[in-house]
């Protein structure tokens, strides 16, 4: 196992079969930083063309298709004193023909953000109101299939711009691998953002990230997956949005069924009670649906997994 220090000098705004920037193994750590969604470093000069540029890809030792790709988040972050936003909530979002009263208009709204404290807040939106910082990825992924290089505004069975709050630091994902080496990419880094991304952003802001990498050979699955101390939870990203609830419901079921050994009809009635769904992207061309379920549970029915 070794940790890594990456500096990047240049960025992708497509997850695919990229060159690599840095060869690691299973078990190994890196430490790197990202760019904000439209190509701002720390220092808040623009560096690269706007469109959730991503850092990578990483490729990993080993990786073949029909393996999973295993990332932890293991710190997430913003290395600067501000970000930015969407001044409105999109019309996809509201009913049609919803009068918001905006003029079209592409200066974002600049949020402050106090690193020491952990907060952030929009002095001439919202005087007075200061939000605790949860520092997540909005976009991340491995390689699609068939030498695709698909646009970071998107997202699909290999990760991408999902937007999904719970994306935070501790958190573990597993991903299908579908290239050699898998190639991973991050990016699109948010102080806070609310569930659905409906302006369109976050607190977008550039991040100093560690990650940690394994792999399971020989293991395929479908969608991303992914838990934290709590619960499972898969990820579906699709156009309309109860396309998002079949995939991420449906790569649930199997995972309990498959890796935990429940029977179908265990898994039917466990979700069918206990459940819960959670709002990622609605703002991009593919929807997100996250779908999860609580650990406990799990424990109390005695079902375990084998790695």
């Amino acid at each position: 196992m070794a940790h890594h220090e990456f500096t990047p000098d240049h960025y992708h705004t497509s997850i695919g079969w990229h060159e690599p920037v840095l060869d690691i193994a299973p078990g190994d750590s890196v430490s790197t930083s990202t760019v904000d969604a439209r190509g701002q470093d720390r220092r808040g000069e623009k560096v690269t063309e706007r469109g959730n540029p991503m850092t990578g890809p990483f490729y990993v030792k080993g990786a073949e298709a029909g393996d999973t790709f295993v990332v932890r988040f293991d710190k997430l972050y913003p290395n600067r004193d501000w970000g930015w936003t969407g001044k409105r909530i999109a019309p996809n979002v509201l009913d049609p023909g919803f009068a918001t009263g905006f003029q079209p208009d592409d200066e974002p709204l600049r949020w402050p953000v106090d690193l020491q404290a952990g907060t952030t807040g929009q002095p001439d939106t919202l005087p007075g109101l200061q939000l605790p910082l949860c520092p997540m990825v909005g976009c991340f992924g491995v390689a699609p299939p068939r030498g695709q290089a698909i646009s970071t505004a998107t997202s699909s069975t290999y990760g991408g711009n999902m937007d999904y709050r719970g994306f935070v630091e501790g958190v573990t994902v597993y991903l299908p691998v579908e290239a050699p080496g898998a190639l991973f990419f991050l990016g699109d880094g948010h102080a806070i953002q609310g569930e659905g991304e409906i302006v369109g952003t976050g607190v977008e802001i550039s991040f100093d990230v560690t990650f940690s990498v394994d792999l399971i050979k020989d293991k395929q699955i479908g969608w991303p997956r992914a838990e934290n101390e709590r619960h499972l939870l898969v990820a579906g990203n699709a156009r309309p949005l109860d396309q998002c609830v079949e995939h991420a419901t449906s790569e649930l079921v199997r995972w309990l069924e498959e890796d935990y050994g429940l029977s179908a009809q265990t898994a039917h009635s466990l979700l069918g009670q206990c459940v819960e769904y959670d709002m990622g992207n609605v703002f991009d061309p593919a929807y997100t649906m996250v779908c999860k379920i609580e650990k406990a549970l799990l424990e109390q029915l005695g079902a375990k997994r084998d790695y």
